[in-house]
């Protein structure tokens, strides 16, 4: 199984590369000139998309292909205020230039709105919200001339009391959504309510695909702990919802392999935190499992050191290759990996 590697947003080796420079909306009002303020704004975004297309040619000098785009590149995108406000107009050529490197260069790029986008909601406002903030997400990828191939990642949200309840909510309240929001997304279990069965389930019913986050699933694994029961019984039905996609979008088979999310806990106090870098042992003891599940597999490392922390587990790859542990390391992204 061929399985590349990929970070998250921000590089600690790039100086001066932030993808996600911001204003407050109290410093934008505090500016008179609204129109002047609008622009500064496009500015700050201008810059953010400068310093991701840098982020993602340094990824690509270091063999890396996955890479999660920043939700922060407009600030104050989804601000009421500013709801008459297209950023697109002046963004395009930016956006349409970050897009033709990702298809040039063969990228896997992804958003993962954050944690205030949830479908289980039961407040409209909050629904309404989560709408808008999905669109916003989708229509960056949609200014950069993506494909519906790339998504965005999300959790179903809350429990609000009442799982069951709130997890049949999520299916109606998500599978109410227009399909060209319902097609760039996928569905992740999350490390304190919805486990991977749970999240697979409500994938399988809204025909989106799953997005496993083994470190989520070891703190909050509902009673399915064991290895074999994640990868003998969950992990076939979460590949599976890929190759439905795959259908669905006319692609051929291994043309969207599974994803997953990969991260090692800060500390035995902080089980949930992640921590800079990536213990190898744990992921490729995994890895090894599923090895004969598919021929391909994209790895998204949730680590604190970003690109940091990808080549050093590289480097602690290359070390396991060099003791026969059924590696083989391609270059500084990806790597082959059988049971």
């Amino acid at each position: 199984m061929i399985v590349r590697f990929g970070f998250v947003a921000m590089s600690v080796l790039l100086e001066n590369a932030s993808p996600s420079r911001t204003m407050t909306f109290t410093n934008f009002a505090k500016l008179l000139d609204r129109e002047a303020a609008v622009r500064k704004l496009e500015r700050i975004a201008e810059d953010n998309l400068h310093n991701t297309l840098r982020i993602m040619k340094h990824a690509i000098a270091h063999d890396i292909r996955m890479y999660r785009l920043s939700s922060k590149l407009i600030p104050l995108a989804t601000h009421d205020a500013l709801a008459d406000w297209n950023p697109f107009e002046a963004l395009g050529p930016s956006f349409k230039a970050l897009g033709a490197f990702v298809q040039k260069k063969g990228m896997r790029v992804s958003f993962h709105p954050d944690h205030f986008c949830v479908f289980s909601t039961p407040r409209p406002e909050v629904l309404a919200s989560s709408e808008r903030d999905l669109n916003y997400h989708i229509a960056m990828l949609e200014a950069m001339e993506l494909p519906a191939t790339v998504k965005c990642n999300i959790h179903i949200g809350g429990a609000y009391g009442d799982k069951p309840t709130s997890k049949a909510r999520f299916v109606e309240q998500f599978g109410a959504l227009p399909l060209r929001l319902k097609e760039r997304v996928t569905l992740e279990n999350d490390d304190k309510t919805f486990t991977v069965r749970e999240t697979l389930e409500a994938a399988e019913e809204v025909a989106v695909p799953m997005v496993l986050d083994i470190h989520h699933h070891a703190v909050n694994d509902g009673g399915d702990g064991s290895m074999e029961e994640l990868c003998t019984h969950l992990w076939p039905r979460i590949v599976r919802t890929w190759r439905e996609e795959e259908i669905r979008l006319g692609l051929a088979e291994d043309e969207l392999p599974p994803k997953i999310h990969a991260s090692s806990p800060k500390s035995q106090s902080d089980p949930r935190g992640h921590a800079d870098y990536v213990e190898a042992e744990p992921l490729v003891q995994f890895l090894r499992q599923i090895a004969g599940s598919t021929p391909r597999l994209d790895c998204m490392l949730e680590a604190k050191s970003k690109d940091a922390a990808l080549l050093k587990l590289m480097d602690d790859l290359k070390a396991m290759e060099a003791q026969g542990q059924n590696i083989r390391v391609i270059d500084e992204g990806s790597v082959e990996i059988w049971s």
